[in-house]
């Protein structure tokens, strides 16, 4: 990629994209003059488009123009639009075996006596309902900087939630709920879950635990929040010693579940962060690792390039049925899909919901998609990359994943996103040098480098990837180092509260 003001991602493209903001009257490639001021990560016309016609970028159908635009014209919101795309689904027409790679690599894990591995070492208090959510952080502030004896123990995590009760059994959004709880409840990283109820909800005790291992309480059993507070003060001080006696040791990367997040997107995301971690997760992949990839409104327009790469007709079936459930669901709550890119989005550069997802589909890499699992289902060791289906808003898609049993995670972003999702170890990889220099407390890896022509896709890939290894050995990420990933705990609430 040659370092100048414009990026061109394929010859068949009726666009070029802006690497750096560009003044009205500069000069395109050809010697066009450009005809607005095209801001960084922008869209700029490289030939004439009539009104009505398709509009291509990665060689791919974004959008129709709704007016006819100039060669130098700014391809944006104003004459672009969604207008109706034919996918062809091409079930496993490029399906490929996956080559193992010669050198297996390892990270130092934590075993545990089940045999499941872990990236970190928590003692988790978890409401069942938002009304037990103020006493379980009661307990969690106790603990506040009060581990020093106890070096092994990252922490004494409180995840609370704003559902639980107010729902009707039936409904799915109860049942995803449990799901994600009871995930979190047999997470790896979670060394002993502790449930804090009141005691009458829906979210029951029994539900939650579902048989796993771990202790249950609830307010009204107890004789109030502070006498339950007390009692589970002592149940942790019982527990620390035994959680903390643990040693890492080397473990291969097919015990890696790692999820995919993006947020905060702009034009060059699909260009930098996220194709260089589809290198990462490829690279994962052929060592046995699992990669979670997920946001099923943030794949809508563009699931075509996974149906064509599912390992069997079922698998790319599975992934329709979810875009089909989510058209149907749009309309029944009387929302439109393409309305997915946020302001901040479009000041970045997206136009289309389609655009949008071709450059988030790029962090799945290039494998097979082996399997498609609902929300919070459990995610099966060792199955290469496969999808989740879940929201795009990053907490949600994101508390799917690692109740699903993702113990790392990496997310990308390029307007700038502060993100953790405790348990798991989060990742931030920066789109563009211009936002890892403004926030660098936040982000883990500049993969703006692309853009400055200073690094390839494939050398920036690597360096996630020997992050990833570092991360889930232990080392702090930033987001870590920050506090960041209670609050992000956020399960799928899709029902109607009565």
């Amino acid at each position: 990629m040659s370092n100048n003001a414009y990026i061109e991602l394929h010859t068949n493209d009726d666009v070029l994209i802006a690497r750096r903001d560009v003044a009205s009257g500069s000069e395109l490639p050809d010697g066009t003059l450009t005809r607005a001021d095209i801001p960084s990560g922008h869209k700029v016309a490289r030939r004439a488009i009539a009104k009505g016609a398709p509009v291509h970028r990665y060689n791919q159908v974004i959008g129709y123009a709704s007016a006819d635009i100039q060669p130098g014209d700014h391809v944006h919101s104003h004459n672009l639009e969604m207008g109706e795309v034919t996918l062809d689904y091409a079930f496993c027409r490029d399906a490929k075996p996956v080559a193992p790679d010669t050198e297996q690599r390892t990270f130092m894990g934590i075993r545990r006596a089940d045999g499941r591995v872990a990236t970190r070492n928590y003692i988790a208090v978890i409401s069942s309902v938002n009304c037990s959510a103020t006493a379980a952080k009661m307990i969690g502030e106790h603990y506040r900087n009060a581990l020093a004896d106890f070096p092994n123990v990252d922490g004494v995590l409180t995840l609370t939630h704003k559902s639980g009760c107010g729902l009707d059994h039936p409904l799915e959004g109860i049942n995803s709920l449990k799901r994600a709880l009871s995930g979190y409840v047999r997470h790896p990283n979670i060394a002993h879950a502790i449930v804090v109820g009141l005691g009458c909800e829906i979210a029951n005790l029994g539900d939650v635990l579902g048989g796993a291992p771990g202790d249950s309480y609830s307010i009204q059993t107890e004789g109030g929040t502070q006498k339950l507070v007390e009692k589970v003060i002592g149940r942790i001080d019982e527990l620390l010693p035994q959680v903390n006696a643990v040693q890492r040791e080397p473990v291969p990367l097919s015990e890696l579940k790692l999820a995919m997040q993006c947020g905060g997107s702009s034009g060059v995301s699909g260009i930098s962060c996220n194709p260089a971690l589809g290198y990462a997760v490829d690279l994962l992949v052929r060592q046995g690792g699992t990669a979670i990839l997920s946001e099923t409104t943030e794949c809508y327009g563009a699931e075509h390039l996974l149906t064509a790469r599912a390992a069997s007709e079922e698998v790319g079936q599975k992934l329709v049925e979810r875009i089909k459930w989510w058209e149907s669901f749009s309309a029944k709550n009387n929302l439109v899909i393409n309305n997915n890119p946020s302001p901040g989005n479009k000041a970045g550069g997206l136009t289309t919901i389609i655009e949008k997802s071709l450059g988030s589909i790029a962090k799945g890499g290039t494998t097979n998609l082996n399997e498609v699992y609902g929300y919070a289902e459990q995610v099966e060791a060792g199955k290469g990359l496969v999808f989740m289906d879940a929201p795009a808003f990053d907490p949600v898609g994101a508390t799917a994943q690692v109740a699903g049993g993702a113990n790392i995670m990496v997310f990308t972003t390029d307007r700038g996103s502060a993100f953790g999702c405790k348990p798991a170890p989060s990742i931030k990889l920066a789109g563009s040098s211009g936002l890892f220099n403004r926030m660098p407390d936040d982000m883990d890896i500049n993969a703006g480098t692309i853009l400055d022509g200073d690094e390839s896709v494939e050398e920036v890939g690597r360096r996630i990837f020997e992050r990833i290894i570092e991360v889930a050995s232990g080392e702090h990420s930033k987001s870590e180092a920050l506090g960041y990933g209670e609050e992000e705990f956020c399960p799928w609430d899709m029902g109607v509260i009565l």
